[in-house]
């Protein structure tokens, strides 16, 4: 049986729900880049990250997911200037399926690292709650 996730607004040291939501906003901007070729919006974004929290029962105030979608856009962009599209396509197809705790990537392990380190670089930044 499945432990199940405190309801609620994240609290303000909730690391790793902050990291696993910067990897999923991360995944949906390359899969709309490489599927439309257009970037999501930092609104777009930070509707998708209120989508997210919402189906785990969470909330983040609009400012820490606009963050959020900030910093998602710029390591998305920083991957998709450095990738082929083929490696780009393969990267948005393994963040996607890594999306199911079930599924283990080593590509996946290591942009998860990657989201945990820029959250971490970031995190003196963040806004206070509203």
């Amino acid at each position: 049986m499945r432990a199940e996730l405190p309801r609620g607004p994240l609290a303000d040291d909730d690391r790793g729900s902050r990291v696993a939501l910067l990897f999923a906003l991360v995944a949906e901007s390359l899969t709309l880049w490489y599927e439309h070729g257009a970037w999501p919006t930092e609104a777009q974004l930070a509707s998708r990250a209120a989508d997210w929290l919402a189906r785990t029962r969470r909330s983040l105030a609009l400012a820490e997911r606009r963050r959020l979608a900030g910093l998602a856009d710029g390591m998305a962009r920083q991957m998709a200037s450095t990738l082929s599209r083929e490696a780009g396509l393969y990267a948005a197809h393994e963040m996607n399926e890594a999306l199911d705790p079930n599924y283990r990537s080593a590509l996946a392990d290591s942009l998860l690292a990657e989201c945990a380190r820029l959250l971490a670089d970031d995190w003196p930044t963040s806004p206070a709650p509203d």
